[in-house]
């Protein structure tokens, strides 16, 4: 594929070693970048900070490249973890003087468009548990009558 612009000189190797490795699944997939982000539900200018070291792909995005690359389970699992390596290792951004820096990178959240999102767990209502008991006094009642009528 194209030429890519060089990784900056003070990139950690890891971060390196991932990059470059992602730049090659990528040029194997034969897709521009805009191809594949249709593909993969992240945008081209996403592609590019991600193959330009400028910022960490979610874990998401990895793993939806490799499934376009047609990636075995076995290198799918290498690319996993060369990527927590390198998102323990990625430079942190310089933060604005009142924002706290983040202590490390968490895997993005960001689900694919056809994924729906996690449900937030319910928290049982007030009158559920009122039913609730109010059936266990029927089946208690029932009990009791039906003990009576045959004793």
């Amino acid at each position: 594929m194209g030429a890519w612009q060089p990784l900056p000189d003070d990139l950690p190797p890891e971060v390196r070693h991932f990059v470059e490795q992602l730049r090659q699944l990528k040029d194997r997939t034969g897709l521009s970048l805009v191809a594949l982000g249709a593909r993969t539900a992240y945008s081209k200018s996403s592609w590019q900070r991600y193959l330009n070291a400028t910022q960490p792909p979610p874990r998401q995005a990895v793993v939806a490249l490799c499934r376009v690359a047609g990636v075995g389970k076995e290198e799918a699992e290498r690319f996993g973890v060369r990527w927590e390596l390198a998102a323990q290792a990625w430079p942190k951004p310089a933060a604005p003087a009142q924002a706290p820096v983040p202590e490390e990178y968490e895997d993005d959240p960001t689900l694919p468009w056809w994924e729906p999102p996690p449900k937030e767990p319910e928290v049982p209502s007030r009158r559920l548990l009122v039913v609730a008991v109010a059936l266990v006094v029927v089946l208690v009642f029932m009990g009791v009558i039906g003990a009576l009528a045959l004793g």
